[in-house]
């Protein structure tokens, strides 16, 4: 087996590779690598001669140590394959099957100023494939496309607020339905801050997606293929826009006061968010399939004879994988993060508006339309949380558990070396979705987001129950007081009648 006191130093000293993406930290080691790691970054002045001299005599040290062992160094040429660079643009965009599959829900994007990022002209030589630019054609457009989406939002959202300003000797649950419509509203004026802003991070994502087929292609020889991915983009693209139409029409007909033309100011909004929702579930199940090919790569490494230059290009194929998916988290952070917003306070006030509704007058259209909400927006907020912890667990958990399975006993020593690297990799760079820090994108964050609702819901419900208790009071006392008046008032008659005889 591996020495792991050399092991472990190596690994501090950063004598495996030259890349820090897979370089482990010694602390994780025990508390003897620890102490090392504090007599490092001691408050002493170093004379970088006197410091290059010991990084190199270490290094032939231990190169002696692994020759020794059996154990072989890689150069970097031969664990990253072929150096990609500017004049592999053609390469690049030959090889961008994932770009190919899914131009249609980019386009789309770019039609509905959404997301202006652009694709380079083939014949560029550059590596950056896709690009944002503040006065680019596409992002251009998106101002245009912006504005006069904005005069019609501006004069619905006027009219909207008008009604609830009007509204101050109404009842709450009246009040209610200009509350909801106007947080629909919202996500319109914060695209420029949410989704704009980050169009540079977007771009990396994208042009991370192409480098990553190109050097999966050189280092596996086999391409990632996506089946199905083209017609899925292109069958979501036209569903989008087809589930925003249905879900704002039935607001004209189950909402009294929810006008036709009302309606042309929020079709965009919920294809836009039906859009993002695509976009979560077509780069989930991007990962997903990339995962699976790159588990199949490994275990056919596995059963052939000396696999660890194999398994050591796995790996750092695996740790581009995890930042691609981390990435996606980090360009998208705001525009999502105010989508689960908007979805949690329109679901809480619809179902709010619906229960106390049903309360009070039972089940009628208007509480069916607040239902078409609930239901859509619960629906959106299930996809985005599902699809992320099937995208974590097939990248991290079924990676980790074939690795985990492997009989160390049958493979050579560099081998051993590898997986268990690989492992630590993994457990230091998990395919984690997160918002840039804000949340992770998980199933806990469905269940975090119900508990919340009902949390908040039983508290409105309270206090509707004793709004309704106290009206029934009030009502007795006027009934009670009605019948004591006219009680009185028929004695008194009687007695008048009976004095009047007299």
């Amino acid at each position: 087996m591996i020495d792991y006191c050399s092991f472990c130093t190596r690994l501090s000293r950063g004598s495996f590779y030259p890349t820090d993406a897979t370089s482990i930290p010694l602390s994780i080691f025990g508390n003897k690598g620890t102490s090392m790691n504090k007599e490092e970054h001691g408050f002493r002045v170093y004379n970088t001669n006197t410091v290059h001299k010991n990084e190199t005599r270490k290094r032939e040290m231990f190169q002696r140590i692994d020759e020794k062992d059996g154990i072989k160094e890689y150069d970097a040429k031969d664990l990253y394959g072929p150096e990609i660079t500017d004049k592999d643009g053609a390469l690049l965009d030959a090889h961008d099957s994932f770009y190919i599959t899914t131009k249609s829900l980019l386009v789309l994007f770019q039609i509905m100023g959404v997301m202006p990022i652009m694709r380079v002209p083939k014949n560029a030589q550059t590596t950056k494939r896709t690009t944002f630019n503040w006065i680019s054609k596409a992002t251009l457009w998106a101002y245009l496309v912006w504005s006069l989406e904005c005069i019609i939002v501006v004069k619905v959202g006027r009219e909207r607020l008008a009604n609830f300003q009007s509204s101050a000797n109404k009842r709450f649950d009246e009040v209610i339905y200009n509350i909801i419509f106007l947080s629909i509203l919202i996500p319109h004026f914060l695209l420029p801050i949410a989704s704009w802003r980050h169009g540079p991070q977007v771009a990396i994502f994208k042009n991370m997606w192409t480098h990553y087929q190109l050097k999966y292609l050189k280092i596996t020889g086999t391409p990632i293929v996506f089946p199905n991915l083209y017609s899925l983009t292109w069958g979501l693209c036209v569903f989008s826009w087809g589930l925003s139409f249905a879900v704002i029409l039935s607001q004209h007909y189950l909402q009294d006061d929810f006008e036709l033309w009302h309606s042309f100011a929020y079709y965009h909004i919920i294809a836009m968010l039906d859009g993002f929702c695509s976009l979560w579930y077509i780069n989930c199940n991007a990962f997903g399939t990339a995962s699976r090919g790159l588990a199949m790569n490994l275990h056919k490494a596995l059963e052939a004879e000396h696999p660890a230059l194999k398994v050591a290009q796995y790996r750092h194929l695996w740790v581009d994988l995890s930042h691609m998916m981390q990435q996606l988290g980090r360009a998208y952070s705001n525009m999502y993060g105010i989508y689960c917003m908007v979805i949690f306070f329109t679901t809480t006030i619809s179902l709010y508006g619906a229960l106390s509704e049903i309360l009070e007058h039972g089940l009628s259209y208007k509480e069916m339309g607040l239902f078409v909400i609930v239901g859509y927006c619960m629906t959106l907020l299930f996809i985005i949380c599902n699809e992320a912890y099937h995208a974590s667990r097939k990248v991290g958990l079924e990676f980790q558990v074939r690795l985990l399975n492997v009989n160390l006993g049958a493979v050579d020593r560099s081998t051993q070396r590898e997986v268990e690297m690989f492992l630590v990799a993994i457990s230091k760079n998990p395919p984690i979705m997160n918002l840039d820090g804000f949340t992770n994108i998980n199933r806990e964050l469905f269940t975090a987001n119900v508990s919340f609702m009902s949390t908040y819901l039983i508290v409105l419900m309270q206090f509707k129950l004793t709004l309704l208790r106290q009206s029934a009071r009030k009502t007795l006392k006027t009934i009670v007081r009605a019948v004591f008046n006219t009680t009185t008032t028929i004695l008194d008659d009687d007695f008048t009648d009976e004095v009047d005889e007299e």
